[in-house]
């Protein structure tokens, strides 16, 4: 098989699809589409543009921008133009990581919209190398600026006397060369940039297509922001070699105003399938159960039925109506459960929405339990972003997906787990998840040190632990990170992110935790509580939220919830009794981007958190703190 470039790739499928639409996108209050051949062509005609305002090949351009049409067209202009795409999250807030970016990659020109251009105008003083800013939207520009669409008449007026100029470049790029430098997402001071090449990308979409089937000309909405690898390669270009098309979330001023779009967005663009990370599909389960409560307690009584038989029913997809085959489930009340509560569910979804495709981080079973329960199953993935990104992946399809595991195994691409000492383990034993494949990153941008640390003899180190199942070694399971283990007084490891999944997943009073030992007398967990559950729980107790009464009653509910995993809770079992917390830390400040201690693709940043609540932690290692109702918990409510 030919080792294509993203250029050949976008070349055939542009050449297969042609007028297809490709692209949607809500322009003035109406959604616009783009066909293949169209997005191809504007691709070009920028490319043109690039060369003409000088960018040579292998050259770097920043690009930061919320989700759109021009977002596309840029990178695809800059790769056709065989230079080298740096995309910046539009999350990052600090001047000096936007500054870190720019300046390490190298970049020659900067690309931004209209909500991000004020965070360039800010640091661009600190960029040297940087020849121009190009911004999307036309807005008055300051010295040293030039719109995307000046930039595009370059490149139409380079197009009449140049053009063999830019079939020669881009004849000249090559599967091995870069296509990307895909800065890690901020959990330390100066993030990494991962180098991915061309037939990085090509090939991860190969891969994918053996373990995802979906039929031709789906609709896709892209709720993740487009500069991680995760929406390039499920996204952008899988949607593309299926002959889908792909809408983006209107954005705004800011990312609040393009959170309160995504509802609106999926309601009118009735989207088939979405890529979803944990942080995402907790909030839709909370706003979907909060919608039921809205309708009383009868429909709630209801709801609450047809979920737990829905739940019992479908097991762990693989094994569904196995032994729960009660006539009454299979037949009428099946339909009847599933057209009163679980269908008008999914109208709120589009009416013809499938399926979600789950990766960023470790999804508990529960929610992928429940989300099947209402006919919009997530199939859970695994990657990281130096396998460009995706390793294994669950799907529609009996045999395809077991709920609790990461999917099935990508195929081409060799896997291994090995112990601390890099020993091979037989499957069924926990170790480190090391990888070899032609998704594999070039390396780590000006860091050899890094890149001979994770690539060891064309293998991925991963950092990431898990099993290869013992009864079919087609699925892995990840179990964790190895630097988030946990290591008790007497040496013993323990891996944290189920229980902290699960407690947060499987309690409405809980939105998110953090399990702490470092050779620490006992566990402590920092929680950061939902207060408005908590207080509503308390009143159907009598008590007066606010009042010191109705903080204990509120802490013991917590606690209550942290209990049902010991002996005779409904969670008996699930994990180790003598990892369960045994103090408990009440957070007073939310997880957040902006205090650092969650990052930009919603995934907390453990050390943050432990470094933010270390007082509180100490003080939880004290008798007077090891107390449920202590002050400090009790000022934090």
């Amino acid at each position: 098989m030919k080792r294509l470039t993203i250029l050949d790739f976008v070349d055939k499928y542009a050449g297969q699809f042609k007028s297809a639409t490709f692209l949607r996108e809500k322009v003035d209050g109406v959604w616009t589409e783009t066909s293949f051949e169209k997005t191809r062509e504007e691709g070009i005609i920028l490319a043109a543009g690039f060369m003409a305002l000088g960018l040579a090949k292998g050259e770097k351009v920043s690009l930061i921008s919320e989700g759109r049409n021009a977002w596309i067209y840029t990178e695809l202009g800059i790769l056709y133009a065989g230079g080298v795409n740096v995309p910046l999250s539009f999350k990052l807030e600090s001047d000096h990581d936007l500054e870190f970016r720019i300046n390490h990659s190298d970049s020659k020109f900067i690309v931004a919209s209209e909500s991000q251009i004020e965070k360039v105008r800010r640091v661009i003083g600190k960029c040297p190398a940087i020849e121009k800013v190009i911004v999307i939207d036309e807005l008055e520009l300051q010295p040293n600026e030039i719109h995307l669409s000046d930039v595009r008449a370059m490149g139409v007026e380079f197009l009449k006397n140049n053009k063999a100029l830019l079939d020669e470049r881009i004849a000249s790029v090559g599967p091995d060369d870069y296509a990307n430098i895909s800065y890690t997402s901020g959990t330390t001071a100066d993030p990494k940039g991962i180098l991915l090449t061309h037939r990085n990308y090509t090939a991860n979409v190969e891969q994918c297509r053996s373990v995802v089937k979906v039929p031709n000309g789906l609709t896709m909405l892209i709720i993740l922001p487009l500069d991680h690898c995760f929406a390039h390669v499920a996204g952008f270009y899988f949607m593309m070699s299926n002959g889908g098309s792909i809408a983006t979330v209107p954005g705004g001023k800011n990312a609040i105003t393009m959170l309160k779009n995504i509802p609106v967005a999926i309601n009118e663009i009735k989207p088939h399938v979405m890529l979803s990370v944990p942080a995402i599909s907790r909030n839709f389960k909370k706003n979907i159960e909060a919608g039921i409560k809205k309708k009383g307690p009868k429909v709630e009584k209801l709801y609450e039925f047809a979920l737990d038989n829905a739940i019992k029913y479908n097991r762990e997809y693989y094994n569904m109506g196995k032994p729960f085959v009660k006539l009454w489930w299979r037949g009428i009340l099946k339909s009847v459960f599933d057209k009163i509560i679980f269908k008008p569910i999914r109208e709120n979804f589009g009416g013809r929405f499938m399926f979600f495709i789950g990766g960023g981080a470790l999804l508990d079973i529960e929610l992928q339990r429940y989300f099947c329960a209402i006919g919009m199953p997530i199939f859970q993935g695994y990657g990281l972003s130096e396998a460009t990104p995706v390793i294994c992946a669950n799907s529609a399809g009996k045999g395809n997906a077991i709920f609790g595991s990461s999917g099935r195994l990508v195929q081409p691409m060799d896997i291994k787990i090995c112990d601390e000492e890099g020993k091979e383990l037989p499957h069924g034993q926990t170790g480190e998840i090391v990888i070899r494949g032609e998704n594999v990153m070039a390396g780590y941008w000006k860091n050899e040190e890094s890149t001979a640390k994770t690539i060891i003899d064309n293998w991925l180190h991963t950092g990431d632990r898990g099993y290869i199942c013992k009864e079919n070694p087609r699925f892995l399971y990840v179990t964790g990170r190895f630097k988030s283990l946990l290591i008790s007084s007497d040496g013993e490891k323990y891996s944290p992110e189920g229980y902290e999944d699960s407690l947060t997943d499987g309690s409405k009073y809980i939105d998110a935790v953090v399990l702490y030992n470092n050779q620490s007398p006992w566990t402590a967990v920092v929680i950061v509580p939902n207060k408005p559950a908590l207080e509503e729980a308390v009143r159907k107790q009598g008590l007066e939220p606010g009042t010191d009464e109705a903080r204990r009653a509120e802490l013991q509910i917590i606690q209550g919830e942290c209990d049902s995993y010991r002996k005779g809770g409904r969670h008996e079992g699930m994990f180790p009794e003598k990892w369960l917390p045994t103090a408990l830390v009440i957070a007073d400040t939310p997880f957040t981007e902006q205090n650092g201690m969650m990052n930009t693709t919603s995934k907390i940043v453990r050390g943050k958190v432990e470094k933010w609540y270390e007082d509180r932690i100490n003080y939880a290692m004290t008798a007077e703190g090891k107390e449920l109702c202590n002050p400090r918990n009790m000022a934090s409510l």
